[in-house]
């Protein structure tokens, strides 16, 4: 089932990452005509604006070795964040976040999974498995998925109301290929269901997607879906901050987006780590633009 009208929101957030230039994403993806091609396939939308967020020039600076980098601010946008996505899904609304760095989607998943118990499909070459113990940035953005199963600082693992925002049977983790070892350990001792760039060549991209539909679907309230852009081939999407070679192709990204707007249940969606400046004339966030359209329902005939 199709949603009935969209929201967007920016949320420019540059503090969970370890590059700067990722802030500028929510606009790189505006600037490609985003509102009007979603209004071309019929939804009406309204477009939220950009969530105001504080920049590493007026923010404390983290103390050296510091596990948690500006956990307080992050934290902030997050609660934001998570405040507007469960008024949006009230009123009706499907909500598309774009980002900004993968920190946000602590806000974007925890607003979604307010007043129910969604399942969740993570697409990234990244597990953002990590917590203060494992990590070896201290970035955020390398930790969202773990607090969101309930692993981590309170200030990152609440914002749901509840803790776990997710149960972590009801996760599916897609594209992974590069990981630290202490998160390595973790996943595997976890119950989020991991399908590797191993899984999808071996299988091919519909199978392992129509797994991950199903997994999110059982038994859940519909599910989110956070597409991370560094789980595209970087020689496709280069306007990544942390570019992984060996990642999965155009088209399969669109086959992913694909199916999981024909199975229906998608309740919010975020495109984050759209970084500009490492961006090939603005190729990445326009391939962004055309990934949302796909998962909003755009087919090829």
């Amino acid at each position: 089932m199709k949603p009935e009208k969209i929201a967007l929101i920016g949320v420019p957030l540059d503090l969970g990452a370890g590059r700067r230039g990722v802030d500028m994403g929510p606009s790189a993806m505006r600037y490609t005509a985003l509102r009007r091609r979603i209004e071309d396939l019929g939804y009406p939308i309204v477009d939220l604006g950009n969530l105001v967020t504080p920049m590493v020039e007026t923010s404390a600076p983290p103390a050296p070795g510091e596990c948690l980098r500006y956990l307080e601010p992050i934290a902030e946008v997050c609660a934001t964040l998570a405040a507007t996505v469960e008024t949006s899904i009230a009123d009706g609304f499907l909500p598309l976040i774009l980002g900004g760095d993968h920190s946000l989607s602590l806000g974007s998943v925890s607003g979604s999974a307010r007043g129910c118990a969604p399942g969740l499909i993570w697409i990234d070459a990244h597990a953002d498995f990590n917590t203060a113990e494992t990590t070896l940035s201290g970035n955020i953005h390398g930790m969202p998925l773990a607090a969101l199963t309930g692993r981590g600082h309170p200030l990152l693992t609440g914002l749901a109301g509840r803790t776990p925002a997710i149960q972590p049977a009801h996760v599916a983790l897609v594209g992974v290929r590069d990981l630290d070892p202490l998160e390595r350990e973790a996943l595997r001792h976890a119950s989020i269901h991991v399908f590797t760039m191993h899984d999808i060549d071996r299988r091919g991209m519909a199978a392992v997607i129509e797994a991950a539909v199903a997994i999110a679907q059982q038994g859940t309230g519909g599910f989110h879906v956070s597409f991370d852009l560094d789980v595209i081939d970087p020689r496709e999407a280069p306007g990544v901050g942390t570019p992984v070679a060996g990642g999965i192709s155009r088209r399969e990204a669109h086959l992913a987006l694909e199916i999981i707007a024909h199975a229906g249940g998608m309740r919010s969606l975020d495109l984050v780590e759209v970084n500009p400046i490492l961006d090939e004339r603005n190729a990445t966030a326009a391939l962004a633009v055309d990934l949302a359209l796909s998962a909003l329902g755009k087919r090829i005939l």
